[in-house]
């Protein structure tokens, strides 16, 4: 695996593993364009095998600088609804084609894309006091926890789902960034096994995702200086478009 990626490749999926990193340290929406960066480079089933253990280093890093900002309450109310995801996901990865693993990558990336500016507008525009019940409600939390338990089950993608919730119930910045770094490590664990079984994670894979791991890393521990220096809206801004232009990229390739 690791000899059969030329220059380009690698670049791509080393910054798509610095990417990952510098996501769970605190840039939101980067973690999407991982997932497209590795859907095009990797076969898409197995690009989500590769991905997960990228992801879980990424994870222990994060939970360890934000380990004391998480709000257990919040992820206790989500979890079961999320776990109900994965086991649909995991269900229908295994009966699937690539070429439909790609319009399903490319169609979640799109449309949570546009939950998350969705999820803007109304924050911006609306009276968010008359919503907060919706938002409390079970109907929300379950329907929330099983669309982000498919998305990461299928392209580790639930990122713009899960930030949608956390924002609803309205954590601030720290706790935020808390409780998403050890709802996912936890989530992503619980996802090993799965994808083992569906043979997308294995000794043949393993030693990539271990090496891709390391910029992943230092992507979590620079995210929390990168912050500071950037104009947020901006950066923002050019990784959606980058999202939406990979997730055309997916939908037409297969098509």
């Amino acid at each position: 695996m690791l000899n059969s990626l030329d220059s380009a490749q690698w670049g791509l999926v080393l910054l798509g593993a610095y990417l990952v990193g510098l996501g769970k340290g605190g840039l939101p929406g980067i973690g999407n364009l991982t997932v497209a960066i590795f859907a095009l480079v990797f076969p898409s089933k197995l690009s989500a095998g590769i991905l997960l253990p990228v992801l879980i280093c990424a994870d222990m890093a994060a939970v360890i600088i934000y380990r004391k900002h998480a709000e257990w309450r919040y992820m206790a109310r989500l979890m079961p609804s999320t776990l109900i995801g994965i086991v649909i996901g995991s269900m229908l990865l295994g009966n699937i084609s690539d070429q439909i693993v790609s319009i399903m990558i490319g169609s979640i990336l799109i449309s949570m894309t546009g939950l998350h500016f969705y999820r803007k507008y109304r924050l911006q525009f609306q009276n968010t006091e008359n919503t907060s019940s919706f938002f409390q409600s079970y109907t929300f939390v379950a329907t929330t926890g099983i669309a982000g338990g498919f998305a990461t089950m299928v392209a580790n993608a639930a990122g713009p789902v899960a930030s949608m919730y956390l924002l609803a119930v309205g954590l601030p910045k720290y706790a935020f960034i808390g409780t998403a770094a050890w709802f996912f490590m936890i989530i992503n664990w619980i996802k090993v096994p799965f994808q083992i079984y569906l043979g997308n994670i294995s000794s043949n894979t393993l030693g990539l995702s271990l090496t891709l791991g390391i910029p992943a890393v230092l992507g979590a521990i620079t995210a929390p200086f990168i912050v500071k220096h950037i104009q947020q809206k901006l950066f923002e801004k050019i990784i959606w478009f980058f999202i939406v232009l990979a997730g055309i990229r997916l939908l037409w390739d297969a098509f």
